[in-house]
């Protein structure tokens, strides 16, 4: 039996489906990633999850615990950081971390060890009051509350949404750490970047799994025809490509336009059609794909 199973998860809001029969399962140690934009489903899927929410249809245990009938016992292993920062913001970091504790019948000196690498770099502060951290540091700080009564299992929805890079890095570095002592972690994510640093990942778009699987083996299961395009007048290339073919699909990547087709065709082609469009400094190359094709693949295939 997996440590997570969720079996056919449907959620809807009046007309709108939020979550279509989701099923996946994720094993006791496992570091797994739910990678889709804002509006795929993420959310509401957690929140049914975390006992918070109910499920129209559908059920899941978690370490052989129900959702439904056993949302006591999930409270208790499960630790929960939602998107938007929820920690009391006129309380102080300290008395944040000591009031999450004293619910969970536990002291913040009982479970330092656990939390001691994140505290390090918020104890400076651990007089201010919450609201006036900055992003990167009330994370840091929400994490810590999500730990500190020892859970099995850590799901956090979108934690790097809004922090920088360095902020985004050293907190990828703590999931790892916790994911080393046997924690079970599922983490949402809009940063298809992200996706590299999870054991697996479920792609997600319009309430709907699109594939499962490992993030190598994702990739190397991208099959179209790929290749990045540049010229001088990127605002107008954007347009002008989409004519080139029609069985062809183009999305911005950085500072270049990602071009996927299901038939090889020769570069020479695309270049004449650029230059009758009147671009110069073209430049057209072959490129290995990210997870970020393999997503906008799998999202044009289902429509």
């Amino acid at each position: 039996m997996s440590f997570v199973e969720i079996n056919k998860i449907s959620k809807n809001y009046g007309s709108h489906k939020a979550v279509l029969e989701t099923s996946f399962t994720i094993e006791k140690g496992e570091l797994f990633g739910v990678i889709g934009p804002d509006g795929a489903g993420k959310t509401t899927l957690f929140r049914i999850l975390t006992t918070l929410l109910l499920a129209d249809s559908g059920f899941a245990t978690i370490a052989g615990f129900d959702i439904l009938k056993d949302y006591k016992k999930i409270r208790q292993i499960a630790g929960y950081m939602p998107g938007k920062f929820s920690l009391y913001q006129d309380l102080t970091v300290e008395e944040n971390l000591a009031f999450f504790a004293t619910i969970f019948g536990t002291t913040i000196k009982e479970n330092y060890e656990l939390i001691k690498d994140i505290y390090i770099h918020i104890e400076p502060f651990k007089n201010r009051q919450a609201g006036k951290l900055s992003g990167g540091m009330k994370q840091k700080l929400a994490l810590s509350c999500a730990l500190i009564h020892k859970p099995e299992i850590l799901i956090l929805d979108e934690p790097t949404t809004g922090i920088d890079a360095v902020s985004r890095k050293e907190f990828w570095d703590l999931l790892r750490n916790f994911k080393n002592m046997g924690i079970t972690i599922i983490v949402s994510t809009p940063y298809m970047d992200e996706a590299s640093m999870c054991d697996r990942v479920a792609l997600m778009q319009e309430g709907k799994i699109m594939q499962i699987n490992s993030p190598q083996n994702i990739i190397k299961e991208y099959k179209p025809f790929l290749i990045s395009i540049k010229s001088n007048n990127m605002h107008k290339l954007c347009e002008d490509i989409r004519q080139f073919r029609k069985n062809c699909t183009t999305f911005l990547f950085g500072q270049t336009i990602h071009l996927s087709s299901e038939e090889i065709f020769n570069k020479k082609e695309l270049m004449n059609f650029i230059e009758l469009k009147g671009h110069s400094g073209i430049k057209i190359e072959d490129c290995i794909p990210t997870i970020e094709d393999c997503f906008f693949s799998l999202r044009f295939q289902k429509k």
